[in-house]
């Protein structure tokens, strides 16, 4: 009993002794500390390192080494075990105002191998600092008591050592390269044999590690049996080696992505059932995803996007239910709508579909995934509406459906979506304004509206978001002042919001200090819309401003001086506006971080001392427009990092200083051009370190040679992709060195004085563009190696010497030509047949050349001028830093013209000032969207093409100076858009068609042949007469005859019409009664119910035009009362149709007027009874009929059907137009088939059209 008793005491201090010292243990009391040594140790390492931010403050000469930042040791034995080196902040989750803490925080330096005493370490963490590139250390491998170990971000560079394979205990290895988007290079292995040696390895990281060269990758991390995790993303790998056995079963995490194998998805990855996690993103992978899928049940993050994989989403994919992860994106080659089975999926938490182009509208299935986190649905083609029952989807916390077609409104259900923190509509087409209830919305932190139809203005809730820190509503029609929408961002959005984005949308007002209350916006967007006045002082309250745009807007007045106290101030754009005045230092004294100033054309001056010292480095400078000179900018020689420099039109009349042109090793682009700037181009540009794309010298004055500029050798291949010289004073040969320049996309050397050839090393430029040589003296014959140039799309010529044949290879090799103007040479010989192939020309300019031969018939293949061009989309040479927007110099319609941003609209064809000969080509005729053709000064014969009216976009036509014969076709006047004709000097004959444009030309353009008719002061007799109008039949008549004939028998139907009907009624009361009576029974019958359309007075209908004869403005001629209800009446029945009118409450109506009219119009609305039954009055009436109708073949403005409003055309037409001091009446309508007799003979006829013409306004009576 008593040795029971013993032992259980003995158990009982046991059992307290070891409870006392694990409770001292746990609270830290013992008294343990580090050694001598490996304090020591740690001290030689610290001194080896770079700390800018003083991390390791704590690591003094003295105290306890266990209490120092970032060390543990162990708290029994009091050896360093751990040290956690880490840049406290994550590089992939860092906030703008992180970023600068993080790079603050990075340790770099040398890494001492004192470590090696640290015994007992066995975990070691360096990641996401910046060792400035230098290798591991080799002497990592001989820490042996690692067990984790993470160097993966620390910027180490070269090759991995092999003997961390003797790191035997390693549980942990992360080597990750550097960040994808950094400049620092990778990590490389030639052999990973050395892991083999890793059997207790479990998770192993080499992301952004080049294993390009290792071959057995595959082999060596499946013989790693412990292995749990494997990520080798951006390793530059190719190939997925054949697998015959998977020994790495116990696999949970497989991350692949961003490689190039370019395959189908190996079978073998589905044999891999633990596994938890697979990622393959963008690696390249095509065909079907395998129904194998089904057979990983613990599958959680599946992520396959942005490979090529096609045929539908299988059905496999549907059964793992215990999935929380989808991700497909960017998988294009995917087939039909989104999956109804995606609704199975009930534990989904991220959904990612984006830009797989589904192309339906959004299911109402997809609301009722109330637990899905993240959907993102991007790019898709997404049509109708956003769903009421989008808020029942309260879980989500980020939602994108940006780059769709979803349109109308944004539903007040929205509001209850509190967990939203991202919600992304960009791109889209919705409409109508901002719910109140997104002031609900809580969480939100990010709104982005880009580009959509939203219009009126914010609601004032939005002020209740006190989270959101990104606002973006550019790009829509948001209207009303500015200060209307600052209104509704009082609140406590005032301080969380940092980004603002409202440019493009239809503000107005002035730019005011409301701004200021947005006390923490780092981002403000204003650009685009007509905001006015001046930038208000107290812009420079705004502390953390980074970004200002308020480009393209209606600001004025001076820059004030306070925009130059944000310090914070990174960039600012505030190009075309209309500011003014002085630019001086005290305007950038603070601006310190500032790196991209946009501020071209403006009226700023800028005045600062010439030894001013610039606070910033910058590295964008557009200041065109700008009064910089005269001098050349001394400031700039402090711009080290200048990569775009803009001075263009900056009045600087100045050589270049040498300094220059060795300014920078960064410089991309440079535009010095619209300056008068002289002197040579040196001979060596040494921008960029070949980093230059481009240089624009054009329109100055810079003379000499460009031999030495072309010709110097470097080191490295030019990267120079555009190369502007144009307007300047340089002369000599053009050098035969463009094996120089292979990356030139564009070169332009005209308006120079360059002679000689054309070298042959232009045809080494392959990716040459376009070709600008117009205006200088070149001669000689193109060299055939230019068809080695097949990107090229412009070629001007024009203004040279250059001779011999047009090659035949241009219409082989240079297929995609859109503009050719070889004008003002000396090419002879025919035009090639080989040209047709170019189906893209738009522009071919061939003039003053020494051509001969016949004009190809198979011209018709220009497919580009067959049709009409509808896109307005600039021709655009994009290249880095920049772009350029292709102009070509065309004369039309008697001018030049040069086109830039709608050159893609512009189709024309100039054959003009040759030796050509036989007959325009009727294929021409199905050119129908060519808008210029010119084919004057040539040897050309026959017929004008009868099908020519088929060419309806002809905006100008000239065929003069040719032995044209034949009448000018009819279809002629169907020319509506017509507005430059020349068909001089020919051997046309007959009258000239009667149109509206025809006439409207000057009588020189129809000079120098045998024509007659307006607007040539030739009348038309005999034979002539007989030419037919288009659409109407050719009638012809003794002029002289007519003349007097019409005279007399409009004298005598004056005095017999009006005595014969008013003398009665001025003489006898009772015929007055009875007339008046009788008209006031057909006003009512007139202006009865009855429709107007039923009425009909004749069974014939014709159109009569021709010059006047009399003109009243009394409206004494009809009873008051009956004009005013006859018009108020045919109003009512929609039988008045104006055109156009000047002003429209005067009461007058204006008519002109003879007896025939004045018979028609009558009896048109019944106004009178036939009482001109004399025959003698009958026969006057005929011969002034027959007298008018001549007057049809020579009106000089006819009035048509379709410019009366959309009236069916007449199938015979005749015109009688009369035309006195600009006012014209014409009646209009169409002769029915049998009814020529009845016109002939002025007996039956209808009217259905009166129109009323003062100077160019019309107004139309039906």
């Amino acid at each position: 009993m008593e040795r029971s008793m013993r032992v259980v005491v003995f158990l009982l201090f046991g059992f307290l002794t070891l409870a006392t010292i694990s409770f001292y243990l746990c609270n830290g009391d013992l008294n343990i500390v580090c050694s001598e040594r490996e304090r020591r140790a740690l001290l030689r390492f610290k001194q080896d390192l770079k700390d800018p931010s003083n991390r390791l403050f704590s690591w003094d000469g003295e105290g306890d080494c266990c209490t120092w930042t970032g060390v543990h040791c162990d708290n029994l034995t009091g050896h360093v075990i751990k040290l956690q080196l880490q840049n406290p902040y994550d590089i992939f989750h860092l906030s703008d105002d992180e970023f600068g803490a993080y790079e603050r925080s990075t340790l770099g330096g040398e890494i001492d191998p004192s470590l090696l005493e640290l015994k007992h370490l066995n975990y070691l963490d360096l990641s996401q600092n910046d060792f400035g590139g230098i290798h591991i250390p080799k002497f990592f491998g001989s820490i042996g008591s690692l067990r984790y170990l993470n160097l993966s971000e620390a910027g180490f560079e070269g090759m991995i050592p092999h003997q961390l394979g003797n790191l035997s205990n390693l549980h942990y290895l992360s080597l990750g390269g550097s960040y994808p988007y950094s400049e620092a290079k990778l990590l490389t292995v030639e052999n990973l044999q050395w892991l083999s040696s890793l059997s207790s390895l479990q998770h192993l990281e080499m992301s952004l590690v080049n294993l390009s060269k290792v071959t057995d990758w595959l082999q060596v991390t499946n013989m790693l049996p412990s292995l749990l995790e494997l990520h080798l993303s951006y390793c530059e790998l190719e190939v997925i080696p054949p697998l015959s056995y998977v020994n790495f079963t116990s696999l949970s995490i497989l991350d692949l992505s961003f490689n190039h194998f370019n395959s189908f998805i190996p079978t073998w990855f589905f044999s891999l059932s633990h596994l938890v996690s697979l990622k393959l993103r963008s690696c390249g992978f095509y065909g079907p995803i395998p129904n194998a899928l089904r057979n990983m049940t613990s599958l959680r993050v599946f992520d396959v996007s942005r490979n090529g994989l096609n045929s539908s989403i299988p059905d496999s994919l549907f059964s793992l239910n215990g999935l929380v992860s989808l991700n497909l994106r960017d998988n294009l080659g995917f087939q039909g709508p989104i999956p109804r089975a995606l609704q199975n999926l009930t534990g989904l938490r991220v959904l990612e579909l984006d830009g797989i182009n589904f192309n339906s509208t959004l299911p109402d299935w997809l609301y009722n995934f109330s637990s899905l986190e993240r959907l993102s649905l991007e790019d898709n083609n997404f049509q109708g509406t956003i769903s009421s029952a989008i808020g029942k989807m309260i879980s989500l916390t980020y939602l994108d459906l940006s780059n769709n077609d979803l349109e109308g409104g944004l539903p007040r259900s929205i509001g209850k979506m509190i967990s939203l923190t991202y919600l992304l509509l960009s791109n889209n087409d919705l409409q109508g304004g901002l719910p109140r209830s997104i002031g609900k919305m809580i969480s939100l932190t990010y709104l982005d509206l880009l580009n959509n139809d939203l219009e009126g203005g914010l609601p004032r809730s939005i002020g209740n978001l006190c989270n959101l820190k990104e606002l973006s509503l550019s790009g829509n029609k948001f209207s009303g002042k500015l200060s209307g929408f600052l209104e509704s961002l009082f609140g406590c959005i005032e301080s969380s919001l940092i980004s603002l984005q409202l440019g493009r949308n239809q503000l107005s007002g002035q730019f005011l200090d409301q701004l200021i209350h947005l006390k923490n916006l780092a981002s403000l967007g204003l650009e685009g819309n007509s905001i006015s006045g001046p930038i208000p002082v107290s812009i420079g309250r705004l502390s953390s401003l980074r970004s200002l745009y308020i480009y393209d807007n209606q600001l004025n007045g001076t820059i004030p001086e306070s925009l130059g106290q944000l310090s914070k101030l990174e960039g600012l754009y505030i190009s075309n506006n209309s500011f003014e005045g002085v630019v001086s230092e005290a305007h950038f004294a603070n601006l310190k971080r500032l790196y991209s100033l946009y501020a071209s054309s403006n009226s700023l001056v800028m005045k600062v001392g010439s030894d001013w010292i610039p606070p910033f480095q910058l590295k964008y400078i557009s200041l065109s427009s700008w009064q910089i000179g005269p001098q050349f900018p001394a400031w700039l020689r402090t711009q080290k990092d200048c990569e775009i420099l803009d001075l263009s039109g900056t009045r600087i009349s100045d050589t270049i200083p040498n300094w220059f042109w060795n300014l920078s090793s960064q410089i991309g682009y440079l535009n010095l051009s619209h300056n008068q700037i002289y002197g040579e181009i040196p001979s060596s540009v040494k921008f960029g370190g070949n980093y230059l794309s481009g240089l624009d010298l054009s329109n100055n004055f810079f003379s000499g040679s460009i031999s030495l500029f072309l010709c110097h050798k470097t080191d490295k291949p030019n990267s120079l992709k555009f190369l502007d010289l144009t307007g300047n004073l340089l002369s000599g040969d053009i050098p035969d060195c463009w094996m120089n320049w292979q990356a030139l996309k564009v070169v332009k050397l005209g308006n120079n004085n360059l002679t000689g050839d054309l070298p042959s090393s232009i045809g080494s430029l392959s990716s040459l563009q376009s070709l600008h040589l117009r205006n200088n003296s070149l001669f000689g014959e193109l060299p055939t190696s230019l068809q080695n140039c097949k990107e090229l799309s412009t070629i001007d010529l024009s203004g040279n010497k250059f001779s011999g044949n047009i090659p035949t290879w241009i219409g082989k090799s240079l297929s995609s030509l859109i503009v050719l103007v070889f004008r003002a040479n000396k090419f002879k010989g025919d035009i090639p047949r080989e040209l047709c192939h170019l189906y893209y020309l738009q522009i071919l300019d061939l003039a003053h050349n020494q051509l001969s031969g016949t004009i190809p018939r198979c011209f018709n293949n220009f497919s580009a001028m067959a049709t009409k061009q509808n896109s307005s989309r600039a021709i655009f040479y994009s290249f880095p830093f920049g772009g350029l927007i292709e102009t070509a110099v065309l004369m039309t319609k008697g001018r030049e013209f040069e086109y830039g941003n709608t050159l893609t609209l512009v189709t024309s064809m100039d054959l003009s000032s040759n030796s050509l000969s036989g007959e325009i080509p009727e294929e021409l005729t199905s050119l129908l969207g060519l808008l210029s053709l010119n084919l004057s000064e040539n040897h050309l014969t026959g017929k004008i093409p009868e099908k020519i009216g088929d060419m309806g976009s002809l905006e100008s036509l000239d065929f003069s100076g040719n032995q044209l014969t034949g009448v000018i076709p009819g279809s002629m006047s169907s020319l509506s858009f017509l507005s430059h004709l020349n068909l001089a000097y020919n051997n046309l004959t007959g009258r000239i068609p009667t149109s509206t444009q025809l006439q409207s030309f000057d009588a020189s353009n129809f000079i120098g042949n045998k024509l007659c008719g307006l607007p040539l002061t030739e009348n038309c007799t005999g034979g002539q007469d007989s030419i037919p109008n288009h659409g109407g039949v050719g009638l012809h008549k003794d002029d002289d005859g007519f003349e007097m004939s019409f005279f007399v028998s409009m004298a005598l139907g004056f005095v017999v019409g009006f005595w014969g009907i008013f003398g009665p009624l001025l003489y006898s009361k009772s015929w007055r009664d009875a007339y008046f009576g009788f008209l006031d029974r057909m006003k009512d019958k007139l202006c009865g119910d009855e429709p107007m359309a039923n009425k009909s007075v004749g069974t014939c209908v014709m159109s009569m035009k021709g010059d006047g004869i009399h003109k009243s403005r009394k409206r004494d001629l009809f009873p008051e009362i009956l004009r005013d209800k006859a018009v108020a009446r045919l109003n009512e029945l929609g039988k008045i149709v104006i055109l156009s009118y000047e002003d429209p409450g005067q009461k007058n109506l204006i008519v002109t007027y003879v007896d025939l009219c004045k018979f028609i119009f009558i009896g048109a609305f019944a106004l009178v009874i036939l009482v001109v039954i004399l025959a003698l009055a009958l026969v006057i009436l005929m011969v002034g009929f027959n007298a008018c109708l001549d007057f049809s073949s020579s009106a000089e403005k006819p009035f048509s059907a379709a410019d009366a409003g959309g009236l069916r055309k007449p199938e015979f037409s005749l015109s009688l137009l009369f035309q006195l001091t600009g006012c014209n009446v014409a009646v209009e309508g169409k002769a029915w088939g049998g009814c020529e007799d009845d016109i002939n003979n002025s007996e039956s006829w209808e009217v259905k059209r009166m129109v009323l013409e003062i100077g160019e306004h019309k107004m139309g009576f039906a």
